[in-house]
């Protein structure tokens, strides 16, 4: 059991974690382009029409997933920012740093996904819905977080800042979450629930899983090979930087 902690923890440092993550990159990529091409496919031509919103639900395969991994990876995110704090690893910051722009855009598709969905159905394009607002409010976090990181020059500075800043805005995670519990909202509440089960179709069930998963990847794609670049930028007068293969060539 020992000697497995101890393979596992030679991965924090960044001259190994850097090829293993070129590897999982490469295989995320795929299977992300796989299912969101069968994710897609599902979504305009075998997803039915829904009996109540018609044809205009269907962007509900984009805007939940999004919003979803909005919220994911700020929580990855924090973990990442706690590891650094405890452990003083240099990794676990520069994986939260990776993970920010994904957050980001994340959060900017759930947000803009959902303006399309407000508009026929609420009447308006933005509420200050509980629900809505929030979100708003986990956009601008990512925006200060790497706005924060890219005004300290001092890399160590930066990731301290950053991580305290990620783990006192964890509080607005559970707030989005359970908004429409806590507050009379217009938004619809969850139509998947750990608890009480899925009150869609089948078939739309599948569908959303399909595109979270193809989310989750693209998410873990993208991360990994931005956190090769940010070590690349970290440790290029390290000695096994100067050596790799693509750095000779």
């Amino acid at each position: 059991m020992s000697s497995r902690l101890i393979n596992w923890f030679k991965f924090s440092s960044p001259a190994t974690f850097y090829p293993l993550a070129g590897k999982i990159a490469r295989v995320s990529a795929v299977i992300a382009v796989l299912l969101l091409a069968i994710g897609l496919y599902m979504s305009f031509f075998v997803a039915p029409t829904d009996y109540k919103q018609g044809e205009g639900y269907r962007i509900i395969f984009i805007h939940v997933p999004a919003a979803w991994m909005s919220m994911f990876i700020y929580l990855v995110m924090a973990f990442w920012a706690g590891m650094g704090l405890v452990f003083n690893t240099r990794l676990s910051a520069m994986m939260a740093q990776a993970l920010a722009p994904t957050g980001a855009i994340m959060t900017f598709i759930a947000l803009w996904t959902g303006a399309f969905w407000g508009k026929p159905m609420w009447g308006a394009w933005w509420v200050w819905d509980a629900r809505l607002t929030s979100e708003l409010i986990l956009f601008f976090l990512y925006i200060g977080f790497i706005a924060l990181q890219g005004a300290i020059s001092d890399a160590r500075r930066a990731d301290r800042a950053g991580a305290i800043l990620l783990l006192v805005g964890v509080v607005n995670i559970p707030i989005i979450y359970y908004s429409v519990k806590w507050w009379n909202t217009l938004h619809q509440g969850a139509s998947v629930s750990l608890k009480s089960g899925s009150s869609m179709s089948a078939i739309m069930l599948e569908t959303m899983l399909i595109m979270t998963f193809a989310f989750w990847a693209y998410s873990i794609a993208v991360a990994l090979y931005r956190v090769r670049s940010i070590i690349l930028e970290r440790e290029k007068d390290a000695r096994w930087v100067s050596e790799l293969p693509e750095i000779r060539s």
